[in-house]
């Protein structure tokens, strides 16, 4: 199943240092059953394009709790076996738990933030518990961010990706 992994900068450079990411339980994004029941109507990508973009939201809960990491959002894609997912409908449609690390060799791609996004993703990570909580002004800086499409980059460009942000 391909999964999509909210991370960070510093998230990336364990990836590639360690080979895998993450220590189990993770939380990922997937086009789990409830996601497909609720977007009858969309095709398999645009299913694909809302876990991302879940994925992406969820990035910027991870870069509010480390203040060290660049204020871009991270998403990692990975290819993983069905047997590791459980979809988790209770917390939302697309999230799901993995039961193992994701090794290197099952990454697919990565997406991230390019230098234009930054500004307004540093302003949605410092509001994005107060938008969690309901904030409409909270929300309409998060909205900001979300505005912004992530670059993709291959497996093979992770290092120099590190190297730029």
């Amino acid at each position: 199943m391909r999964v999509y992994l909210p991370a960070t900068v510093p998230m990336l450079r364990s990836l590639l240092d360690d080979g895998e990411l993450g220590s189990p339980p993770l939380r990922a994004f997937a086009v789990t059953p409830a996601v497909r029941e609720w977007y009858v109507t969309s095709d398999v990508e645009e299913l694909e394009y809302a876990a991302l973009r879940e994925a992406a939201a969820a990035s910027l809960r991870l870069i509010d709790a480390d203040p060290g990491a660049a204020r871009r959002r991270v998403v990692v894609v990975a290819d993983v076996p069905d047997a590791e997912v459980t979809p988790k409908p209770q917390l939302e449609r697309a999230v799901v738990e993995l039961s193992a690390a994701v090794p290197l060799s099952r990454v697919a791609a990565v997406h991230a933030d390019t230098a234009e996004a930054e500004p307004a993703v540093r302003a949605a990570a410092n509001v994005v518990l107060e938008a969690d909580l309901g904030s409409d002004d909270a929300q309409f800086v998060v909205d900001g961010a979300e505005g912004y499409e992530l670059a993709w980059y291959a497996t093979q460009e992770i290092g120099a990706l590190i190297e730029l942000l």
